[in-house]
């Protein structure tokens, strides 16, 4: 509407007929708003309202995955001097027999499948990847959050997708196509974030149901605990339990003990 009323004013300051604009420029400048228009000519601000939400959302996720804790291992003074018990029961205890490998680089004990990050300088427990777009490693403490994120991202770039085609009116002119190059370059950029984001998704899922991590799924033959074990995956308990484990476990796990459950360790 607001759109209508400024063409309106140009009009009648010209005192001329609105037909005297191009053609495609009018039809091109219209259709592209026609969706919104006609919501709000209905009153409809509920998908409007809905949408706007669903970015704000997406964006507080990225702050809250990017800044976050993913899980860093920290220096056995550290945990000895400060740790309250609340943080004691968080913290799983790792049995007396099992040794931990000493980090070469920041000098850690690090507990199983941690893994030393070149970037953050630091150990992450259940160590996946580091994430370049929120320039923080995903691990045992972000891990899950960074999965939310990652499908609200999905929801909203393919409702992005959606607004993006019901604005596009195509017609067989380099005219037109000259004007729309960037509406055109935008939309297509769209589809592929999109198409990035549903791979990652649909491959976290997978690797999450069957407990393991990137990091493991692409180094197994350079993981000692992996390549000395008689299982393929030795963390692997069922999809049921795995994806369980992953989005209901509020604590950290001791991944020793089930590593190890053939030697009558609890799991």
């Amino acid at each position: 509407m607001y759109t209508m009323s400024v063409l309106d004013t140009v009009v009648k300051a010209r005192g001329k007929n609105p037909e005297p604009f191009p053609r495609n420029y009018r039809s091109l400048f219209l259709g592209c708003l026609s969706d919104l228009q006609k919501q709000q000519e209905r009153g409809e601000l509920l998908q409007p309202l809905l949408f706007i939400s669903l970015v704000l959302c997406s964006v507080l996720l990225y702050f809250k995955v990017s800044l976050m804790d993913p899980g860093f291992v920290k220096a056995e003074e550290e945990e000895q001097g400060g740790k309250s018990e609340e943080q004691s029961v968080m913290i799983p205890q790792v049995p007396g027999n099992v040794k931990m490998r000493l980090c070469g680089y920041c000098m850690v004990r690090q507990p199983m499948r941690a893994k030393h990050c070149q970037l953050c300088q630091r150990c992450v427990r259940r160590y996946d990847h580091h994430c370049p777009w929120i320039e923080n490693c995903v691990g045992e403490k972000n891990h899950r959050l960074f999965m939310v994120y990652l499908s609200v991202q999905l929801v909203v770039l393919l409702w992005g997708v959606h607004i993006a085609w019901s604005g596009l009116y195509f017609e067989q002119s380099w005219h037109w196509l000259r004007h729309n190059i960037l509406l055109l370059v935008s939309f297509f950029l769209i589809i592929i974030f999109t198409i990035i984001v549903l791979l990652l998704l649909v491959s976290h899922l997978y690797l999450i149901s069957c407990n393991t991590t990137t990091w493991e799924f692409m180094s197994h033959h350079r993981i000692s605990y992996l390549r000395h074990s008689e299982l393929e995956n030795p963390f692997d308990q069922g999809i049921i339990l795995n994806l369980w484990r992953f989005f209901c476990s509020c604590h950290l796990t001791a991944w020793e003990k089930i590593y190890f459950h053939r030697n009558n360790e609890p799991v």
